[in-house]
């Protein structure tokens, strides 16, 4: 195979087209479905910009009500699957768990509609696991971590619903805020390495759910959705190292010994801003009183982004302010991914349908 021919990570090979996002790199901007995804994220709730991001346009405010009650009805899992997660061995990561899930869930479908891949068939596989994708993250995890099943309640809206899962509580209305907006970030992001699986198992007419577990097997990576535990877990090294007055010269020395350092750069943006980023971090003070360490580890996430631009010329990707912000909500850190893979899945089923 000759240089000519060989693409790294298929760098500058066109794969596919998509009407769905593009990021344009040259205004720091992602686009979805012709909107800017920060301003859809600074004005409109995860749901609203879901139905965006999956038929479209955004919906009326009927169309809006309908989509979510829809999610609301579907929300709630099989009585199997909880006894599944019973079953499980403890050592069981929880994006494993998650995939699992997933790939059982199908069973439950009809065997006609499972086998249905037309446009219609699938939106309606695609909207019952974006409607329990949240139940079968949070319950998994809690199986696994010899806590009680908290099972959705329809009463409440889907998101409100998803942090009551995870709390055992209804959220505060700031917690609330943070959380949708994060969700709203990382919705839909183009072509990722797990969008791409999605598509290239949905490409030989598989059915919707294996797309789903192909997405979920790739996302559970560090490289890809697990970049966002590697960033907390990150900031607190440095923590339990002496805090703020240790952070500078230990980051100096990962870099010394070459180490990676997750939640910098990325492949699309490279030596540029991402959007979500810039708009994220703002919710870093807001919630910092939320955990006992959380002002001393948003001084950290200075400092450690001070220095990564003056010796590395790199701004942080996404993943670098949602590990903190989701330590600050409260989440356990291994089901940060399973949680971006909630958020993500408006998305791939979207490209799926495409």
């Amino acid at each position: 195979m000759t240089s000519e021919t060989f693409s790294p990570g298929l760098d500058g090979v066109i794969a596919t087209d998509t009407k769905i996002s593009l990021l344009d790199t040259d205004v720091e901007m992602i686009i979805v479905r012709g909107y800017d995804l920060i301003e859809l994220a600074q004005n409109l709730n995860y749901t609203d910009v879901a139905y965006l991001v999956i038929y479209g346009q955004l919906p009326t405010e009927a169309q809006g009500r309908e989509f979510c009650e829809t999610l609301a009805e579907q929300a709630e899992i099989p009585d199997e699957l909880y006894r599944l997660f019973e079953l499980m061995p403890k050592s069981t990561v929880a994006m494993d768990a998650l995939r699992t899930g997933i790939s059982f869930l199908a069973g439950f479908e009809d065997p006609d509609l499972l086998n249905d891949n037309s446009h219609e068939a699938n939106l309606k596989k695609g909207l019952k696991l974006l409607a329990q994708v949240p139940a079968l993250a949070v319950n998994s995890y809690r199986a696994l971590n010899d806590m009680p099943f908290v099972r959705p309640d329809q009463s409440l809206g889907y998101m409100e619903n998803f942090m009551y899962m995870l709390r055992g509580e209804k959220p505060d209305a700031v917690s609330l805020d943070a959380f949708d907006r994060i969700h709203m970030c990382y919705i839909e992001h183009e072509m990722p390495n797990s969008t791409f699986a999605a598509r290239v198992i949905a490409s030989t007419l598989a059915d919707m759910y294996g797309a789903m577990v192909g997405a979920v097997a790739s996302l559970k990576g560090r490289l890809h959705g697990g970049a966002n535990e590697a960033a907390i877990e990150f900031l607190l090294d440095i923590l339990k190292e002496g805090g703020p007055p240790r952070a500078e010269a230990y980051v100096m020395e990962k870099l010394e010994a070459r180490a990676r350092i997750m939640g910098f750069g990325h492949r699309v943006y490279m030596k540029k801003y991402d959007p979500r980023a810039k708009f994220l971090m703002e919710y870093i003070p807001r919630l910092a009183d939320r955990v006992p360490d959380g002002e001393v580890l948003a001084s950290i996430y200075n400092t450690v982004e001070r220095v990564m631009f003056r010796e590395k010329a790199l701004y942080p990707n996404t993943d670098f302010p949602i590990g903190l912000l989701y330590y600050e909500l409260g989440i356990p850190i291994p089901l940060y991914t399973p949680i971006f893979l909630a958020s993500r899945t408006a998305g791939n089923v979207a490209h799926v349908l495409e």
